[in-house]
Order: C-alpha cells, then structure tokens, then sequence
C-alpha cells in the first residue's frame, strides 16, 4: 500500500524552484562547488574573448593594384599623295647623281684652273668629270692605255654620304617605318646608279664594272641612311637575337678604333717627316695645291695600309714592302703623303701589335655582360671577328690596285692576310675576356648523403629539445 502511494505527489505540496532544479544533477546528488566556479570562469573568459573581438577593429583590406592601362595604338599615317610620293623618288634618284657630278667637275675646274701649265675649257672639264664620277664610285680607269686601279678612297666616302643623306630624307617625306619599306628606297637609290654608271660606260666606253660597282656603293649607303628610321636593327634583333646585333655592333666599333689606330700612326709618320713632305710639293701654288688636294684623296688609302701595317702582314708598293717583320726599301714617287713611310726597318715596330691587341680587349668587355653563358658570349665575339675581317677584305682590296705598268705596280695591302690577322686579333683577347670576366650562370650544389633541408629540421629539433626543460627523463627517452 505504501509503494502505490508513493507515486503520488500530495495536492498541498509546493513545487520546487526552477533554478534549484536546473543546477542540481540529474542522479540526485549535490552540485559540487568547484565545478560550479569553474564554469562561471569559463562563461566569463567566453565573455571578455567576444568584448575583445568586438572592440578590436577589423583590419583594412588592401585595395587591389589598379590594373595597367593598355598603351594606345599607334596613330596611322596618312597615305603620301602620288605626286608627293614621286618628288620624293625622283630627288632620291637624281639628286645624288647631279651633286655627285657637279662636285667632281668643280673640282677638277678648279685644279686645272690654278695649275700651271694646264689649258681650261668647259667642256673638257665636263668630260673629265664622266670617268671622275666612275673613279668615285671606285671604278678603274684607264689614263693613255694604263690601267689606274688604286683609286682615292675620300671621294667614294664623299658621294655615299650624299646618297645616304637623300635616302634618309625620302624616307622621312614617304612617312616609312617599318622594315619592309626600305626597299622602295634601297632599290630607287641602286637602280639610278645602276643606269648611270651603264650610260657613263657606254659614252666613254668604259668596263663592266662601271656599272656593278656604283650600284654597290648606292645600295650599302642607302641601307645605312634608312636603318634608324626603318627600324632595320630591331627587325634583325627579332629575327638573330640580341646576341647576334650586339656582335655586329661590336665589330663595326672596332673597325672604328682600328682604322683609328691606323691613322695615329699615320699622323705620327707624317709629324716626323714633315721637312720631307715639304720637299715634295712641286713649284707653283697653283701646282702645289693640286698635289695637296691629291694627297689628301689618299689619305683613307693610308689609313687602310697603316692599319695592315699594325696588324702584321704590312703592306707593298711594288717591290717596296712595309710590315714590322720585313722591310725592303726602293725608290718612291715623290708625292707628301709617302713621306711618312720609313727608310729602314727598326727593332721597336714589333711593340705596336699592343694596338690590335687592346681592340681586342675592348670587344671582349664590350660583350662580356651580352649573356649569361659564356658559349652564347663567344658567339658574340665569333660575329665582331668575322665583321672586322670582312670589312677590311673589302677595305683593303679597294684601297690598293693597279698602277700603271712602272716599279709601284701593284698596290697590294695583303687583303685576305690582313682580313685572318684582324680576326685573330679580335678574337682571340677578345674570348678570353669574355670567357673569364663575364657573369656565369648559378650552378646547383651536389647532391649529398643527408639532404640540406633534412639537415636544418634535425638542427632544428635538437636546439627545441636543447630550450625545453626536460621533466621526464623517461618520456624523453621514448620520444
């Protein structure tokens, strides 16, 4: 009777209080007090994390880089008129063949107008000036049945800057950019020389290569008058490399320093010889300044053999013969600029091979930074060598020739000797340079046993073991 009673609640007692029945366990027992502060901190902590969260502020994004605009395009050029298009082909065309001409018989006008024993006429001048033009343009002629093959240089450096001066300014005024459009221009300028120079040679019956020649020199000095407007190098950067472009620059500069080197001891030839080369002037102002105007057209013709002289193979004029390991004396024409060659062989020639040899040097440093591999570097070099050498065949197989048939024919400056000298000298210092001086790629280090990063974590490990406290000898041990 007791058990049933015992499931029933009697109607007047109270309910217990909610918080009482919330903290008290569910198996009866007393809440322990400790467990109860423990809860109260964590709430507590729980409560201070939000509050600092929410008083800390958030941190700032970062605006993102604007993006760079793309560059505008560039603006079309307007199509050149057909009539403007050809004012500037025809100056192209004509303009370097007239001035060329008029120059040439002005001068002759003007040394047969102050020569002594010379008789003026107009139309003498005029006809003088047809094999004059030819002979600026480096074609023989011929003088009483005798061939004249060396012909001064000065004059053939004169009419190519007339032409490449016309062709950079019909560049200009067709509004040309890019690399295929100096064709119009290197072919205009070629074939206006090719045409004359066949009516020069047909009118005074002249060789063939009246006409091969003077298209030669139009079209390399158009090529150079229209490369920098054109863009020629930049096309031949895309297409070779920057490899390729830095040789060529290169070697063209040390063509620059070696007929520069070629000059100076020119000049010093002719600085310690100036009371012979006074000697040699014939009577008469009129003739003297002749003779000057001659000896100064000649004057690249020396540089060129002064330069084969430095490099070794030296040069011959006749059987006169010039190099520093040989000499063979004659008689010589008397004419001032041959005053500078010397009269006997001295022991201290062999000293200015330092000449060639610093050129070197030079083109070694110029390309010692063109590439990180040293094989693309001497590629670089092997590109300056091979311009040198076939600059100076072509230099030196211009600047000498035939001489009529006396004791100075011929004059030979040793072309292909002077073309495998000049290679040597460039590129022999000028690898080494670049082999030893330039920068070298970074190289990998050898594989070893133990992997460096394995090495640095196990280091790393033993100084975390080394900081801590050991507490446990045991769980030491087990780790």
């Amino acid at each position: 009777m007791a058990s049933d009673l015992d499931g029933f609640a009697e109607p007047d007692a109270e309910p217990a209080p909610a918080a009482d029945l919330e903290d008290s366990p569910p198996d009866g027992t007393e809440p322990d007090p400790e467990s109860e502060e423990d809860t109260v901190q964590a709430e507590g902590g729980m409560a201070e994390s939000e509050a600092t969260a929410e008083s800390e502020p958030e941190p700032e994004l970062e605006p993102p880089e604007p993006e760079p605009e793309p560059e505008p395009p560039e603006p079309e050029l307007e199509p050149v008129p057909a009539l403007a298009r050809f004012r500037a082909l025809g100056a192209l065309a004509l303009g370097p063949l007239f001035t060329g001409y008029l120059g040439i018989a002005t001068l002759l006008a003007l040394v047969t107008g102050i020569a002594g024993n010379a008789r003026f006429t107009t139309g003498g001048v005029l006809n003088a000036a047809l094999p004059g033009w030819l002979a600026a343009h480096q074609v023989p002629i011929e003088i009483v049945g005798r061939e004249l093959g060396i012909l001064p240089l000065l004059p053939t450096v004169g009419v190519g800057l007339l032409t490449a001066g016309a062709a950079s300014r019909a560049a200009a005024r067709l509004g040309l950019r890019r690399p295929g459009q100096a064709g119009v221009v290197i072919g205009t300028a070629a074939a206006a020389h090719c045409v004359a120079g066949l009516v020069v040679a047909l009118m005074i019956d002249a060789q063939v290569a009246a006409v091969v020649s003077p298209t030669l020199v139009a079209a390399i000095a158009a090529t150079a008058g229209v490369t920098r407007r054109c863009g020629l190098l930049d096309a031949l950067t895309n297409r070779t490399g920057t490899v390729v472009v830095a040789g060529l620059r290169a070697g063209a500069f040390a063509v620059v320093l070696l007929l520069t080197a070629g000059g100076a001891v020119l000049t010093f030839g002719l600085l310690t010889s100036l009371p012979v080369a006074g000697g040699l002037f014939p009577k008469g102002a009129g003739n003297a300044a002749g003779m000057l105007l001659l000896s100064v057209g000649y004057v690249p013709n020396a540089m060129v053999a002064a330069t084969s002289f430095l490099a070794g193979p030296g040069f011959s004029l006749g059987t006169f013969t010039v190099a520093p390991l040989e000499f063979r004396g004659g008689s010589l024409p008397e004419m001032p600029l041959l005053a500078a060659l010397p009269e006997h062989r001295a022991m201290w020639w062999p000293v200015l091979f330092v000449l060639p040899l610093i050129v070197g040097i030079v083109v070694g440093r110029r390309l010692r930074d063109v590439d990180e591999d040293p094989v693309a570097r001497l590629r670089a070099v092997a590109v300056a060598s091979a311009v040198v050498a076939a600059c100076f065949v072509v230099l030196a197989a211009t600047a000498g020739g035939r001489l009529g048939r006396g004791a100075l024919d011929p004059v030979s400056m040793r072309p292909l000797a002077l073309s495998i000298a000049l290679a040597l000298w460039t590129a022999v210092p000028g690898a080494l340079v670049v082999w030893f001086g330039g920068p070298r790629p970074a190289t990998e280090p050898m594989p070893g046993l133990i992997d460096a990063y394995d090495a640095y974590d196990a280091y790393d490990d033993y100084d975390h073991y080394e900081d801590e406290p050991v507490e446990d000898a045991a769980e030491l041990a087990r780790d």
